[in-house]
């Protein structure tokens, strides 16, 4: 299971959310290129980006950024927010970026999914953003009925790379992450999943780990910033 040191963006500094509220924001580094190489040098074998901005604007606003980070670090990063057109997706992926989640769009319109999945093999997961079980959009202001199984089973023969499953509530909140809704979700398709939102603690990574179900991962954001989650300690302990 690889633990994904998150980099959300919002006007241009790497900040955390607490349960996605733009205005609950917290700034923890105003250069993300240096953050993100100190999480490379720590031993993280992957990059989670967040274009907050973008996520509510509909189109990359942080691009800048994400392109500086993209050359500060050899290790490979995956990137949503805002992506929501096929212009973007090549542009994100000939820019160097290894995979890029389709969140609000894989609502709005699942074929582009599809067709992006097929296009570029590997690159393309789809972000799974969760309160109380149904699917939120569009920066998480919007609720849908969607429920979130529903959604990732329609993508179950599109080839996609990765589910990445946020709970919001427990987004930023340090209050460890829904261990029993990512389970079921994860033995409900075949596509892999990555945990995300209150992963804070070693412990929330075992327990992740044998929750019953083959996750490929997990994101962690706060808690290595506020220094309650050692990544290297982290790595080496999922490597055992």
């Amino acid at each position: 299971m690889i633990l994904y040191p998150a980099i959300d963006l919002k006007d241009g500094q790497c900040v955390r959310l607490l349960k996605g509220e733009m205005s609950q924001a917290t700034v923890f580094n105003d250069d993300p290129a240096a953050q993100a190489l100190a999480f490379a040098q720590q031993g993280a074998e992957w990059l989670h980006l967040v274009d907050l901005n973008g996520a509510f604007a509909g189109k990359p606003v942080n691009a800048e950024a994400v392109e500086r980070i993209l050359g500060g670090v050899k290790i490979p990063c995956q990137l949503g927010g805002g992506i929501r057109d096929m212009a973007t997706i090549e542009r994100w992926l000939s820019a160097g970026l290894s995979r890029v989640i389709l969140g609000t769009i894989a609502v709005e319109d699942p074929d582009l999914v599809r067709e992006s999945a097929r296009a570029f093999p590997g690159q393309v997961a789809v972000g799974v953003d969760a309160r109380n079980g149904r699917v939120a959009t569009k920066g998480w202001a919007e609720e849908t009925n969607i429920d979130v199984t529903e959604l990732a089973r329609q993508f179950e023969d599109a080839g996609v790379a990765a589910l990445i499953y946020t709970d919001i509530n427990r987004d930023g909140a340090m209050l460890g992450p829904n261990v029993q809704a990512t389970a079921t979700l994860a033995n409900a398709v075949q596509i892999p999943v990555i945990a995300s939102g209150g992963v804070s603690s070693l412990q929330d990574l075992i327990a992740l780990r044998e929750c019953g179900a083959p996750l490929d991962g997990a994101i962690s954001g706060r808690a290595l910033y506020d220094g309650k989650l050692d990544l290297a300690e982290a790595i080496a302990m999922l490597r055992a």
